[in-house]
């Protein structure tokens, strides 16, 4: 059966989006290290899950990254692959999306999601979109986390766990330090 697995950075007060509703930009330790640490958790993935907002942001930056002629090597590297990669996008809102290989799903989240780990496959990744992921950690679906915190502390924004009714027993199946003082850490979710 497929995993689904939410990849996230947060600060080291837990926070995944900054006091603006900025995902990451200038807090996250990212180097050279985190980009290899990114590469291997994609390796594990054939299917990327957003909700409205990531999707967006996403889809405006990462279509312009190819003829962006200052994008590094790694952003041209992760553009292709998540040029290929089937993206599914959960919104109650959107009318359409229009990326390559994305599929718009409006409603039975749950449902939706338990079929998808039952069809043949890698992981499925949730790369950002933490309004999505704390819907779906209420309704138990994830079961991995894999969040790296950058040693920062950013104050206020939106906290990396809200709005959970019950208790999630979880297991510490990696943990990982880089240079540059972030930690990686993976846990999986013990049912």
């Amino acid at each position: 059966m497929r995993k689904l697995v939410l990849f996230l950075h947060a600060s080291l007060d837990g926070f995944v989006e900054g006091p603006n509703g900025e995902m990451d930009i200038g807090w996250v330790s990212y180097d050279a290290d985190l980009e290899k640490h990114a590469k291997e958790i994609l390796s594990t993935a054939d299917t990327v899950i957003w909700g409205r907002e990531t999707y967006q942001m996403m889809h405006s930056y990462w279509t312009s990254v190819p003829s962006d002629p200052s994008a590094s090597q790694h952003e041209r590297n992760h553009a292709e692959w998540i040029e290929k990669t089937p993206k599914i996008v959960f919104s109650t809102t959107l009318e359409k999306v229009e990326w390559n290989n994305s599929r718009l799903v409006k409603e039975d989240v749950e449902e939706e999601i338990k079929n998808l780990k039952q069809q043949p496959g890698k992981d499925m990744v949730i790369l950002g979109s933490p309004r999505l992921a704390h819907y779906l950690m209420q309704l138990d679906l994830i079961d991995e986390y894999k969040i790296t915190v950058s040693p920062v502390l950013i104050g206020s924004g939106l906290p990396l766990f809200q709005g959970l009714k019950e208790k999630i027993n979880l297991k510490l199946i990696e943990n990982k330090t880089f240079d540059s003082g972030a930690i990686a850490l993976v846990y999986q979710t013990v049912r």
